[in-house]
């Protein structure tokens, strides 16, 4: 079994990036709001993470939301429960989707934990459309405004690092590894945890990814004898 490294994507070619004389990071960089006190900062992204990177640095930073398409949000807690606890119930955390040969359907809503909405609302942060270009000094908005900016964070999710499976049989023409179930179709003993998709809803949250762990050693263990 080899474990499954995420990396964040890199930001999608916008030009000008590399001509860009401020810092752009992603989100799994960002550590707490001390390095941006006082700044312009951008934070890409309409998830979770997004959302929440930006509310918590608009108490300390001049800070906007740069979206494709509006923040959507979902109450935390429905009729007194977690929404995670609706997800296990309604059986949607360990549906087999890949049995089908579906992907699971993408959340497209913020966890409102308490306020995110109120304050998107009220523009603290504000919520603007996408940036069209960088240039040195910062960025180009849809409208054609330039604006300094000192950091541009990109919340925009992660996606599994298994580059040292390249040219091997283990992945397909869009370097995407052919197992089931997170068993190698491929290459006999070679085995995944944390996939999208892998056996669930779940399997590639904290909530989903032990249930895998363990059916995964117990294929291990039939192979090893």
């Amino acid at each position: 079994m080899h474990p499954v490294h995420f990396i964040g994507p890199i930001f999608r070619a916008s030009k000008g990036s590399e001509l860009f004389q401020g810092r752009i990071l992603h989100s799994s960089e960002y550590k707490n709001s001390k390095p941006f006190l006082e700044k312009r900062v951008i934070v890409v992204g309409r998830g979770n993470s997004g959302v929440q990177i930006a509310i918590e640095l608009a108490e300390y930073a001049n800070v906007s939301l740069a979206v494709q398409n509006p923040v959507q949000f979902t109450p935390q807690r429905i009729f007194g429960l977690d929404i995670h606890f609706w997800l296990k119930i309604t059986g949607i955390d360990t549906f087999p989707f890949y049995r089908i040969g579906k992907q699971p359907p993408s959340p497209i809503s913020v966890f409102d934990l308490g306020g995110y909405r109120m304050k998107i609302d009220n523009g603290n942060p504000d919520q603007r459309p996408m940036f069209s270009d960088f240039y040195p000094k910062g960025v180009v908005w849809a409208n054609g405004q330039r604006e300094p900016v000192d950091y541009v964070i990109f919340a925009t999710g992660y996606r599994p690092d298994i580059s040292f499976l390249n040219h091997t049989s283990a992945l397909d023409t869009a370097d995407s590894p052919l197992h089931d179930a997170g068993v190698s179709k491929v290459i006999p003993g070679l085995y995944y945890v944390g996939l999208s998709n892998q056996r669930s809803f779940a399997s590639a949250t904290i909530r989903g990814v032990g249930s895998d762990a363990k059916y995964i050693v117990k294929k291990i263990n039939r192979f090893l004898r």
